[in-house]
Parts: structure tokens; sequence; C-alpha cells
């Protein structure tokens, strides 16, 4: 991804220098320039007077290099199917031992914060992902988890991290009484907080929030322009305080971990069938077997892998993509841009960015969708372009390249966002979360011929793969004519 933002001349109202690569969006000057000129006012107001030569973008290449924003480790289950003992109870029930060390993948029922939460607060998760033992579903998509938040500590100084721990102890599944269950939270996702080893939530510290770096250097400009009391006597700095604080609200998803193992009775029917019907398989390998299986940046350089294939309308995608939680990333425009400029320097979310434009099939994506929580710097993303051919039954089949920001990749002649290298969790993410909307028929990994299994991204960065891709079949919303 590339952004370009220039060295501004605020007193003399032109842009200046050279481009300095950012954040994956090439901006038009005519955007660059609104952009620009809400920087001029934000600069005027800071020291009460013009500011020439304000190196606002290498101000945020500063920021970004030096703000020391931890990348998330990428190790996560894929396709989560411990191993286990199933066995029958009596009337034929299956009875399921799901093994310590499963992950669980959860949404928050309950919003939790450290400013506004109380200790010992009940709370409550729902599983986003089934649980499956030898194939066969234990944990059905929807079963809540109950508990209580057990640690509650505000952050009390700039130098104090706030704490948080959730811990659930019964599982409820539908038509079962709750079942005991001991596990402790492993990560929460896209969340700028550190998760330590008990399943504490840690947060982060003012200084490590680029808005710190940013007031200390509005502060030294004040120092030397004369601003600092104009400032002071208007109530702080244009861009606030750092919000240190944890808040997660319904719909954070996170993971848990089985310390012990788990025993849970019921027959669970999985949400969607794991086979594409004979016809649709074979009209989407024709489909495969002349795509191209890599993106193209702008300047012609190869990507990441195409690694999900989708079958549905336009207005069907978009329906189960809200449903799943994504956002259809915005255009480029002066709001958009100022957000993103916002959200990088106060170290929060915006999930609904303006994405870098990449080519298949020779021309740009036709819809891009993501996922952030209060972070810019992680972020699911994907971009999906509409195939040539449709389905046997007359509906568009589209390529997407899905990827996970985990961090910045900062590097001679490169300031991105780096991306998980295992895709393949990406893949997995993605058809997970489409398949918890009730939107999707079928889905089915195929296999290729000349199979994309590593490479680097348009910007550098290595990604690797299983070669395999993952078909979603879509639930038709209106009658699909005969073919």
């Amino acid at each position: 991804m590339t952004l370009r933002l220039l060295l501004l001349d605020v007193a003399g109202g032109r842009p200046q220098g050279k481009s300095i690569p950012e954040l994956g969006l090439v901006m038009p000057k005519r955007l660059f320039s609104e952009l620009f000129f809400r920087l001029k006012r934000h600069c005027t107001g800071w020291t009460g007077r013009p500011v020439r030569w304000l190196p606002a973008g290498a101000l945020v290449w500063l920021l970004l290099s030096s703000a020391g924003l931890p990348a998330r480790q990428a190790a996560r289950a894929g396709e989560q199917e411990p191993s286990g003992t199933p066995s029958t109870a009596a009337g034929g029930v299956p009875t399921y031992t799901v093994p310590s060390g499963t992950e669980v993948f959860l949404r928050l029922k309950t919003p939790v914060s450290t400013t506004s939460s109380h200790l010992n607060e009940p709370v409550e998760a729902s599983t986003e992902r089934a649980v499956e033992v030898n194939g066969e579903v234990s944990i059905p998509l929807g079963a809540v988890l109950s508990g209580r938040i057990a640690r509650l500590i505000p952050s009390s100084s700039p130098t104090d991290r706030a704490r948080l721990l959730l811990q659930f102890n019964s599982l409820k599944v539908p038509g079962q009484a709750a079942v005991p269950l001991t596990c402790h939270v492993k990560e929460v996702d896209n969340a700028r907080e550190k998760v330590l080893a008990d399943g504490t939530i840690q947060g982060v510290l003012a200084s490590e929030l680029p808005v710190t770096l940013l007031n200390s250097a509005i502060a030294k400009i004040q120092k030397r322009t004369g601003g600092t009391q104009q400032t002071q006597q208007g109530g702080g700095t244009m861009f606030g305080s750092p919000d240190t604080s944890i808040n997660y609200p319904v719909g954070t998803e996170f993971s848990v971990v089985l310390d012990k193992p788990l025993e849970i009775s019921g027959r669970f029917q999985p949400e969607f069938a794991r086979q594409i019907p004979a016809a649709l398989e074979a009209s989407v390998m024709q489909v495969l077997a002349q795509a191209p299986r890599r993106v193209k940046s702008r300047k012609g350089n190869e990507g990441g892998p195409a690694n999900l294939v989708l079958v549905g309308s336009r207005q069907e995608i978009d329906a189960a993509f809200v449903k799943a939680g994504w956002t259809a990333a915005k255009d480029q425009d002066a709001n958009s841009l100022w957000k993103t400029f916002e959200a990088v320097i106060k170290g929060k979310g915006y999930d609904a960015a303006p994405m870098s434009t990449l080519y298949l099939y020779g021309h740009p994506e036709d819809m891009a969708f993501e996922k952030m929580l209060n972070t810019f710097t992680h972020r699911h993303h994907l971009r999906i372009w509409k195939a040539p051919t449709p389905a046997p039954d007359g509906r568009p089949v589209w390529l997407v390249v899905a990827n996970r920001d985990n961090g910045f990749d900062i590097r001679p002649g490169v300031v991105s966002h780096s991306v998980d290298p295992l895709v393949d969790l990406e893949r997995a993410k993605v058809g997970a979360d489409l398949g918890m909307t009730g939107l999707v028929a079928a889905e089915q990994l195929v296999s290729v011929s000349n199979p994309a299994r590593s490479g680097l991204t348009a910007t550098g960065g290595k990604w690797e793969s299983d070669g395999r891709i993952l078909v979603v079949d879509l639930r038709p919303q209106t009658p699909v004519p005969a073919p």
C-alpha cells in the first residue's frame, strides 16, 4: 500500500518536496489539496500563526516508525478440528471429549470496559466457529460461554497500564444443560492490547500511542513560536489526549484456550454443507483454470494469491459481509483520508478506511471489505473481482484476495502495513465469518493446477499458502432463473 504525503509549506499553501510512501493510498492531487488545507487550519491553531515548512508527512513517517506498535503473532488455528474422543451415551446421543489446548473462537455478547464495567460483573460470549472432533460438530456455532470480570484495574497514570481479566466458567449449547469449563483468553482479534500468559488483557501506555509523540512535537513548536499560552487557554492540544483505557464493544472477536478437557453431549448439525454441488464445482474449476493466481499492483508487481471464490450476486455478497461484521472500504476523498490520518495519529481503528487499488483480470477490484477494532495497525481486509464466466445457474462467480495486516513494515523505500505471511489463516477467517451468517449454502476447499504456494506481496512482504482455494456458495436471496 502506498499513500503519498508530501512535506507541507503551510505558510505558502503549497505541497513541497518528495512523495513519501505510506499506508497504501495514492492520493489524487485534488484530494491531497483538500486534506492539506485541513492540516493547514490545524497547524495555525496549534501556534496562533502559520508555521512555515511544517513537515506533516515526515511527522507521520516519524510517528509510525518510532511509536513501537507491536505486531501480533500470526499463529492461529485455521480450520479448527481438534482430535478428541467421541462416544455414544444412553439413548444414542454422542458425547465428545474436546481436548485441552483447543482454541475456541468467540464474540462478546457483553461490552466490557476498564472505565465503565465493574469487578465481578457477568460477561457472556458466543462461539463464532463450530469446534469439531473427528469431523463431527462438538461445540456448535452460537454456543454461549458465561463468566465474570475477574480483574479490572483502570490506568491511574500515563505510566500505568490498564488490566482486564475475563474468566469464563460454563458453556451452554442448545438443548443441553450448561457444562463447566476451564479456559483462558488467548488473543483479542485486531486489538492494540497484549494478552498475557494467564489471560490478562494488558493495556497500552500513553507513550506507545502516536498522539503522544504528536503532542510532544506540537509542544516544541509552541515553545519556539510563543503559542504555548494560547493553547493552554484553549484547553489542550488540537488532537486531544491519549486514551489508554480498554474498551471492547459487543461483537469484539477473541479466542480462549481450554485448560482442561471438556465433555459435552449432543448431536449438532453443521451450519452449511461441506461440499458444493458437482455442477458448480466443475464450473468453478473451469474459471480457476483460466484465472490469474496472484494480484498485481499499479506498477505490475505481483502480490498475494487469490484464496477464495464467492458464488452469488453483488447484493448477496454485500449482505453477507455486513452481517458478518465487515465494512465496505470508502472511496478516497478528503473526509475518508482525514479519518485515516486521525486513526493513525490517535492509535485507533477506522474500519472503512480507503484501500489501495490492486488488479486482477487487468482491472481494479469490484468490491473491498475490511474489519478493525481499536488500532489502525491490525485489520482483516479483502478485495473482490468478478470472474468472466458465471455459475451454471447464471449467478456471478467472484475471486477474492484476503489478507490480514499485523503491523507496519518500515524499511528503505517502504512504509506500509505488514501482512501476516500465513494467508491460509485469513482464508479460514473469511470462510468462518461468512459461515456464521446463515447466508452460506456450502463451503469447500479445492485444489488447483499451478497453485500459488509462496511469494512476495506487491510491497515485498513474504507470504505462504498450501495453494488451495475456498469456494463459498451463498444462498440465493431471490429465486434463481432457469438456465
